[in-house]
């Protein structure tokens, strides 16, 4: 048996734990396996550039961040875009799967990623994916590998930011991951205790998060911390695209909606108010043993999937159950957060703000 692995879009932790566990189950139960990995993502799948693999590299693989492969964004709209050679990606991603061989290609990423696998095995390829992403949107799994791990950072990062706050008796705004879905905004939102929570799914009303500020000062509090999505939009934004949002933001001289918030709060409450953005820290980092855990079982079953010739499908998580996904059933869609959830009725009801 002969596969190939890459790791396309954004990296987060658990990519090397995935590949391990797919690797030791290979060779833990088929007599002759031959693994090679994709340089950065489908980039290096374009190429044809495979490099061989031996169990020893994976072996030490369980807790470290990134991705050893290297990962690259790889637009899916562009796959089928005939180049200056009159070729396409796709065309050349097939070629390169034939010519080396595969019996099937393990590919490790988020929504765009699971779009391109579908592609390939539209064109007769063996392709099973499993769901990667810190914002946890992937369709049809109830939780990716990575997010938990970014939870964690957020979480803690907020904790942090929570006891410099009350120092100086500070509103802080801290800015989360997250474009589309607020998953990992909502989960670190809740586990690192803050007052008011901003979700993309959930615009918001600058009146609300001004009078929840005000109310909490005034209930005996020295600091507010809000979690904001990156996504997240003023109600006023809601019914505009997101370019038409960036166009708005820019034309009134900010660069991000916690930005414009700051200065609102600021003004509004007369609180001393500051903002800080968390960025890539929530990606990088070893994978927590919630993770490590998560890893070992979604990349150990996809190996049976593999094993049992069955292909064309992405992993998932179903209850406590690890299962399936036929790849054309998930690819393009995206989960998100119900403003109606039980999730976040728990958390107002304990009295953190939405802005709604």
């Amino acid at each position: 048996m002969k596969v190939g692995m890459l790791t396309s879009g954004g990296d987060c932790a658990g990519l090397n734990a995935v590949m391990r566990a797919i690797a030791l189950n290979l060779y833990t139960n088929v007599k002759n396996v031959e693994i090679v990995g994709f340089r950065d993502g489908y980039a290096g799948l374009i190429r044809g550039e495979a490099v061989p693999m031996r169990r020893a590299d994976f072996e030490g693989m369980l807790r470290v961040g990134g991705t050893v492969l290297g990962t690259t964004r790889t637009p899916f709209k562009l796959m089928s875009v005939p180049e200056a050679d009159g070729s396409t990606r796709l065309a050349k991603m097939v070629a390169a799967y034939r010519r080396l061989g595969l019996d099937c290609l393990f590919t490790l990423g988020g929504a765009g990623t699971h779009r391109t696998a579908a592609l390939l095995c539209a064109e007769g390829c063996n392709v099973i994916g499993l769901p990667k992403t810190i914002d946890n949107d992937i369709y049809g799994t109830d939780v990716t590998f990575g997010f938990h791990t970014a939870v964690d950072v957020a979480a803690d990062a907020l904790e942090r930011v929570r006891t410099t706050s009350e120092s100086h008796r500070r509103t802080m705004l801290v800015e989360v991951m997250g474009n589309k879905a607020g998953w990992l905004t909502l989960y670190a939102g809740i586990a690192g205790g803050a007052d008011v929570i901003l979700l993309p799914e959930i615009p918001f009303n600058l009146d609300k998060v001004c009078a929840a500020v005000t109310q909490g000062y005034a209930a005996g509090k020295r600091c507010i911390v809000i979690a904001v999505g990156e996504g997240a939009a003023l109600d006023s934004e809601a019914p505009f695209k997101r370019r038409e949002r960036v166009f708005v933001r820019t034309e009134r001289g900010e660069t991000t909606v916690t930005q414009h918030l700051a200065e609102v709060i600021q003004e509004r409450t007369g609180a001393e108010t500051r903002a800080t953005v968390l960025g890539y820290i929530q990606r990088g980092g070893e994978p927590s043993a919630y993770d490590r855990v998560l890893c070992t079982r979604l990349g150990s079953y996809a190996a049976q999937l593999c094993r049992a010739g069955r292909f064309g499908v992405t992993v998932a998580v179903s209850g406590n159950r690890i299962t399936f996904n036929a790849l054309p059933d998930i690819a393009g869609k995206y989960k998100f957060v119900d403003p109606n959830g039980e999730i976040v009725r728990a958390a107002e009801e304990t009295g953190v703000c939405f802005g709604r």
